[in-house]
């Protein structure tokens, strides 16, 4: 407790104080069901729009959670801070750099216009466009070669043997006709080497595998923590990320995370975070606390309503804004 107390820097906070705030929220935002499912992927359609999750982890590996916080979910845009890391830590940053921009669109996650004007790069890799280039990166003599080193890093930051939800899979690749344009965009301005259709496919299958794998929101929480914690899981002690790393990616998950409402959530919470449209939330206090909300119901820019609202209160009740 005095170590949590050290981190926290504030006189009052304890492991109850979390606890009991946690619980609160959850009793708070748990009536509401503003927001819908993400139903242009039909499998994710059918999450049960009762299910709330909050989950947060210290950088010495306390956790606390309230409500339903076993129940999986695929991890969707949230797997793309991890990726982009595991890529510059294959590749370097300047190889990075070279095919993927760090600038905000200001534009939807999905938008098909997300190019550069002269080097053609996406903009950022936490939108669609940037993380199928970043998985262009991922290096494997097979597609199995690399999405093997996709899910090992997801295991590594969660402590456990990960899953991909298959139905999730084949609905976003029976779908995915956006994407695919995209995939081919990129391969006609050299941004990914693939360039038949076999190899763009393998290339988005590796994609739509990364989007399916399953998690709860403690595992979101232990991710997060690791980030907070400057690239180390917080349990194994394992380093995820060099230091330089970690900070690319929290600056873009600044910058970039939230799409079309970065510039908001930086104005009122202040603190890198990720969204996907499965309905999970992360949120980074570097040097202190991973945060991890679940909740399906979503509004247009694909974050969900229960998470964003239940996180910012967290955030704003502890005073965890990076800039207070």
């Amino acid at each position: 407790m005095a170590k949590l107390k050290l981190y926290f820097g504030l006189r009052t906070m304890d492991l109850f104080k979390i606890n009991e705030l946690l619980q609160e929220l959850y009793q708070k935002y748990q009536p509401c069901f503003e927001g819908q499912k993400a139903d242009y992927i039909p499998e994710l359609s059918k999450a049960n729009q009762d299910d709330f999750a909050l989950s947060v982890m210290s950088v010495d590996g306390e956790s606390f959670n309230a409500g339903a916080t076993q129940i999986p979910f695929t991890l969707q845009s949230l797997s793309k801070p991890f990726v982009y890391g595991l890529a510059l830590e294959l590749q370097g940053r300047d190889k990075i750099l070279s095919k993927v921009g760090v600038e905000p669109t200001g534009e939807a996650f999905n938008s098909i216009i997300e190019l550069e004007k002269n080097s053609h790069r996406p903009y950022n890799p936490m939108i669609n466009s940037g993380a199928i280039a970043i998985c262009s990166l991922i290096e494997g003599e097979k597609s199995n070669d690399r999405l093997h080193k996709v899910i090992n890093l997801f295991e590594r930051l969660c402590r456990k043997s990960l899953q991909i939800h298959e139905e999730v899979y084949c609905s976003e690749k029976a779908t995915a006709h956006r994407n695919r344009a995209i995939a081919y965009l990129l391969a006609n301005f050299n941004i990914i080497e693939e360039k038949s259709e076999a190899s763009i496919e393998d290339l988005l299958d590796l994609y739509f595998k990364q989007c399916s794998i399953l998690v709860n929101s403690t595992d979101l929480a232990s991710m997060a923590a690791t980030l907070a914690n400057g690239g180390i899981q917080p349990n194994s002690k394992e380093l995820i990320y060099s230091k330089e790393y970690n900070r690319d990616i929290l600056s873009l998950m600044f910058t970039c995370g939230m799409y079309d409402t970065a510039g908001e959530w930086a104005y009122s919470v202040g603190l890198p975070a990720k969204s996907g449209v499965s309905g999970g939330i992360i949120a980074v206090v570097p040097g202190k606390l991973g945060i991890a909300a679940y909740s399906p119901l979503i509004d247009g820019h694909g974050h969900s309503i229960r998470a964003e609202r239940a996180i910012k209160e967290f955030v704003s009740r502890l005073n965890l804004n990076i800039f207070s």
